[in-house]
């Protein structure tokens, strides 16, 4: 049965397409996954770890905990219901523009001069579901402010549709296929920045519009992303972008619709 407080959030995320500033993460636990991504970055390079750490959660146990953690799913639980399928995950890190041995009195880069930014868009145009919405979670490794890049939303967008999105003439779009919403379709004035503390976690609609912006500071800003969808919902094929879908795995609840490849637990 729903509790009152997961009524709530579900009302909340209905209705504005997002939910932001959520605790996950006690001390200790923030402590060990920093002391965690640390090592990957040492082993594998900062370049590597900006945005190539795609399903990890299969390698190493320390990230397919935190897709489980108790307090993500009794959002993604309130949310999609009680059946639900990790889909997919991937860390991104905005590192630092301007090194810290750089003098204070220096001016910082421009957001336009091709340092990482994400383009407004909406994550169902790349994921291939129908049949279920997509719920994705940003976990803040680190704090997320504005200086850093933080998330960007436009409040209620999911509710519009799928709007179109084309190739982004600015350089340094960290999407994979480097597409953008046209910016005179996307009501930029109603922009919401949703800044994190490390440790806690926004969640939004795969159809609600967000962006960040460039990392003009000198910290660096790492999350983690996951994307869960009801266990009724199901892969279509696109033709322009075909996708497997060979890291889902059952998150909680029961799988009735054997609609994915592995839902191992």
């Amino acid at each position: 049965m729903m509790t009152t407080s997961s009524r709530k959030l579900q009302e909340t995320y209905n209705q504005q397409g997002y939910l932001s500033a959520l605790p996950v993460l006690n001390e200790n636990e923030l402590g060990e996954a920093r002391r965690a991504f640390s090592e990957l970055e040492m082993e594998l390079g900062t370049e590597y770890t900006q945005y190539s750490l795609h399903n990890v959660h299969q390698q190493y146990p320390w990230v397919l905990d935190l897709t489980k953690h108790p307090r993500v799913l009794h959002v993604v639980k309130a949310v999609l219901g009680p059946d639900v399928i990790l889909l997919d995950s991937r860390f991104i890190c905005k590192y630092p523009a301007l090194k810290p041995e750089e003098k204070d009195g220096e001016a910082k880069p421009d957001v336009g001069d091709g340092l990482p930014y994400v383009a407004w868009h909406q994550d169902m145009r790349y994921w291939g579901i129908a049949g279920g919405p997509v719920l994705s979670v940003w976990l803040a490794l680190d704090d997320s402010v504005e200086e850093n890049g933080a998330l960007q939303v436009i409040p209620g967008s999911h509710h519009s549709g799928m709007l179109p999105h084309r190739q982004a003439s600015r350089p340094g779009n960290m999407l994979s296929v480097n597409q953008e919403i046209p910016e005179e379709l996307v009501q930029v004035e109603e922009a919401v920045l949703c800044p994190l503390l490390a440790g806690q976690m926004s969640v939004h609609d795969g159809l609600l519009i967000h962006a960040s912006d460039a990392n003009i500071s000198q910290r660096r800003r790492c999350g983690f992303v996951i994307r869960y969808v009801p266990t009724c919902a199901y892969p279509v094929q696109d033709p322009d972008r075909p996708r497997k879908f060979h890291a889902t795995m059952l998150a909680c609840g029961t799988d009735q619709f054997n609609h994915f490849s592995s839902k191992s637990t």
